[in-house]
C-alpha cells in the first residue's frame, strides 16, 4: 500500500485505456509504466488488466481493486494537500526574540521591511536579556533570536548581523564631564547596571575584565530605567549607543571619553545547531545584515 503510484496508473488505464497513456500521463515511459503494473498484479496476486495490440482494459477483479484504491488515492491526496497547507501557514508567521538593546532600536524596522517584502508575514516579537533570547530559540519557542552576548551558549549556531559601541554615560553634571577615564577607573566605580544575563553587561564585564570590578551601585533590567538613574545623578552606566543617542543628542546624558577600553561588539543572529534559517526567519536575516551594511 506503500506504492501508490502503481494504484494511480491503475485508475489512468481505467480512464485511459491504454497503459502508453496513463504512463504518459504519470510522466513515465511505456515500459516502466507496464513494469509497474506487472509488479502490483504480482503484489494482488491475480490479474488486474487485459492487454490487447488495441490497449488496455481492467479485468472484474482489477474494477474491484481500482475502486477501493479511488478511495485511498484521494485520501492521500487530501493528506498532501493539508500538509502543504499547514507548512504554508507555518512559513506565513515567524516568531523573533531579541535582547532588549536590539528589539527596541532595530527590530522595529526591520520587520516594517519583512511586511513590505512579504506582506503575508504575521511576526511576532518578544524581547528579553540575550540569556532569555537564547532559551527561547532552545526551547523552540522562537524561531529565530538576536542577541548583544559575546558568547552563545552551546546547541546554537549565530552570525554576526550588525557592530554596536557600549559608551559611558553620566549626568550633565558629573564630575566625568569633559575628562577622559581608564579602564582602570572605570572598573573601581560602582555602576547602574543591567541585570545578570544581559548582553550588555556580558560585554562590558569581558571588556573590563572583572577580577577587581566594583559591585553595581543597582541593577536594573529596563534601559529606560537605567537612563533616568543616570540622569538623576545616581552614577555612571555603560550602555549601547543606539539606546543613548536620542539622550546625547538632547544633552540629558553626556559620553565619557574613555583610554585602554574597547567597548566596540558583534550583534548576533541565533538559531539551533543543526538548522538554518528558512522562510521569513532568513528573509529576516538578510534584512538585518543589509541595514547594517547601508
Amino acid at each position: 500500500m506503500t506504492d501508490l503510484i502503481s494504484y494511480e496508473l491503475l485508475l489512468s488505464v481505467a480512464e485511459l485505456g491504454s497503459i502508453g497513456r496513463a504512463g504518459e500521463a504519470h510522466g513515465m515511459s511505456q515500459p516502466a509504466a507496464s513494469a509497474r503494473l506487472a509488479a502490483l498484479e504480482r503484489r494482488v496476486g491475480v490479474p488486474l488488466l487485459e492487454r490487447t495490440p488495441r490497449g488496455a482494459t481492467l479485468t472484474a477483479t482489477g474494477e474491484l481493486v481500482a475502486s477501493w484504491a479511488e478511495r485511498v488515492v484521494v485520501e492521500a491526496a487530501h493528506l498532501a494537500t493539508s500538509i502543504e497547507s499547514l507548512r504554508t501557514d507555518r512559513n506565513s508567521q515567524v516568531r523573533v526574540a531579541a535582547s532588549l538593546t536590539i528589539a527596541e532600536y532595530l527590530v522595529p524596522r526591520w520587520l516594517i521591511t519583512l511586511r513590505a517584502q512579504e506582506p503575508s508575514v504575521t511576526p511576532t516579537l518578544s524581547s528579553g536579556n540575550s540569556a532569555d533570547v537564547s532559551a527561547s530559540v532552545l526551547a523552540g519557542r522562537a524561531d529565530i533570536g538576536f542577541v548583544e552576548s559575546p558568547d552563545v551558549p552551546s546547541g546554537l549556531e549565530h552570525r554576526g548581523i550588525a557592530h554596536d559601541e557600549l559608551v559611558v554615560v553620566v549626568a550633565p553634571g558629573h564630575e566625568w564631564v569633559g575628562r577622559t577615564i581608564t579602564a582602570r577607573e572605570l572598573s573601581s566605580t560602582p555602576l547602574v547596571t543591567r541585570e545578570s544575563g544581559s548582553g550588555t553587561r556580558r560585554a562590558l564585564e569581558r571588556a573590563l575584565g572583572s577580577a577587581d570590578s566594583a559591585p553595581p551601585l543597582l541593577e536594573v533590567s529596563s534601559t529606560t530605567a537605567i537612563k533616568a538613574a543616570v540622569g538623576g545623578g545616581m552614577a555612571p552606566a555603560v550602555l549601547s549607543s543606539l539606546a543613548v543617542s536620542a539622550e546625547l543628542t538632547a544633552g540629558t546624558l553626556v559620553r565619557v571619553r574613555t583610554e585602554g577600553l574597547d567597548l566596540r561588539r558583534s550583534l548576533r543572529a541565533v538559531w539551533p545547531t543543526g538548522t538554518r534559517p528558512n522562510g521569513p526567519s532568513s528573509t529576516l536575516v538578510t534584512i538585518a545584515v543589509a541595514a547594517a551594511e547601508s
